[in-house]
């Protein structure tokens, strides 16, 4: 079999090459897909790869639960899927030498994509903004915890303790350079990784939790393939912890009296001259970067749900750590939801700091731009700009439980009307269901507390 050009060059530069890995994304995050030998692999590209066509609906424990007839109501069926054009990078933690390449669904016959595909959901949240003439530049950033695979004997987890001894791992020492010394070769194994891999990463910062870190990564007017980055981030960063037998976890809330990890979102928008309309130096940069702020504000609690996708993601959210507990917006303050870093002029955008670090990329990037879209179109006002300490309180309106959250989003119009009308409802019952799952077994604390 001829090879497509994109292998064929790719083995010219790798050819010991062994497997391709073809993958795609579930609800959580997870990398899923199938190895194939590279004897097998312009299969890949001639034919595609088949699996089950809900396979984006799977929960945490690699469930389907039959949502919205996805499963064993409609037959299960396949979906066919192939790979992205350019997506073809080596696996430098792999034990033998592996490509990987992206891959996504073709459409249904009677869709312009599978409605419950979330890389398909935010591609048609972005397309609105062609109606404004307008295109997003978002970047993200990603906080997780190295962590020691070994559980005590309650099962709890602990930091990772560095190679070269020193303070306790659980130490908060946000900024510090003897802690980046510490991880130095795996920090820099996790950027080398990302560079092979076409991943833009940038500044890796150490965090106040013990072993937490944050890798930020580069702006792009792609909101799509910024999402795919994060994602291969994720794998990056846990396929190198493992490589040296290590956990990574990107939890939102893995220890109770350490700080939380998130997904930060910064996003401005351009016009079709690439000139940021946020910008404060033209006449309407204050009254747009108001819209979309305020589009934030009305959105935000009805989306709650994609942003803090499970149990553990609720425990993040407290007043005064950082941690958004309301709808406040502001300059230069890390208390707020919404912030308006330093750096104005062409760089002047907003930061979305709600979501958890474990939350679907492609979710949240959805939520965010819906909400910059239905501010903008709807010509919307914000609220004040908070000054001081705007995480002092919680809103008492702000679902803060897993279950409220989930109902607010299944009620919400406005998350119908961008992530289409049955995908709200779906997401709410996999999570319900997941949830139900959660609870069914006996967990160890109810012998403590009510035995």
């Amino acid at each position: 079999m001829t090879l497509p050009s994109e292998l064929a060059a790719y083995l010219d530069h790798h050819p010991d090459t062994r497997f391709v890995d073809a993958v795609l994304y579930d609800l959580c995050g997870t990398a899923i897909g199938k190895r194939v030998p590279v004897r097998d692999a312009a299969k890949l590209w001639s034919g595609g790869v088949a699996f089950c066509a809900g396979i984006t609906t799977l929960d945490a424990l690699g469930a389907c639960w039959d949502v919205n007839g996805i499963g064993f109501s409609d037959g299960d069926p396949d979906a066919t899927s192939y790979p992205l054009p350019g997506t073809v990078v080596p696996v430098p933690w792999a034990e033998v030498p592996t490509a990987q390449v992206q891959i996504a669904p073709a459409p249904p016959p009677d869709a312009p994509h599978w409605w419950f595909d979330p890389r398909a959901i935010l591609a048609s949240v972005v397309a609105r903004f062609g109606e404004l003439g307008l295109k997003p530049v978002v970047a993200n950033e990603l906080e997780f915890y190295f962590v020691d695979p070994r559980r005590d004997d309650r099962g709890r987890i602990s930091p990772a303790q560095p190679a070269r001894l020193g303070r306790a791992p659980e130490a908060p020492r946000v900024l510090a350079f003897d802690k980046l010394d510490e991880w130095a070769g795996l920090l820099a194994e996790i950027d080398a990784a990302c560079l092979v891999q076409g991943v833009p990463a940038g500044a890796a910062t150490a965090e106040y939790g013990g072993a937490q870190f944050e890798v930020n990564l580069g702006h792009l007017d792609d909101p799509v393939l910024a999402c795919d980055h994060a994602l291969m981030l994720r794998r990056i960063v846990k396929g190198v912890a493992a490589r040296h037998g290590l956990e990574a976890t990107f939890m939102s809330k893995p220890f109770a009296d350490q700080s939380g990890s998130g997904l930060h979102v910064h996003a401005s928008l351009v016009d079709d001259q690439g000139r940021n309309v946020f910008d404060e130096t033209t006449p309407d940069g204050d009254r747009l970067l108001g819209h979309a702020i305020a589009g934030l504000q009305a959105t935000t609690y009805d989306a709650i749900a994609f942003f803090a996708p499970n149990l553990n993601a609720y425990r993040r959210f407290a007043p005064n750590q950082f941690v958004p507990v309301n709808t406040s917006w502001g300059y230069n303050n890390r208390s707020v939801s919404f912030r308006v870093p330093m750096g104005g002029g062409r760089a002047r955008r907003i930061e979305h700091r709600i979501a958890g670090a474990e939350a679907n990329p492609y979710l949240v990037m959805a939520a965010v731009l819906a909400g910059f879209h239905h501010g903008l179109s709807n010509v919307l006002e914000p609220t004040p700009p908070s000054t001081g300490n705007a995480g002092e309180e919680a809103d008492p309106e702000m679902p803060l439980r897993l279950w409220s959250a989930l109902d607010r989003l299944e009620q919400s119009a406005l998350m119908a009307r961008y992530f289409g009308p049955r995908y709200p409802a779906a997401y709410a019952a996999i999570k319900r269901s997941e949830f139900d799952a959660f609870m069914a077994e006996v967990l160890p604390r109810e012998y403590d507390w009510y035995l």
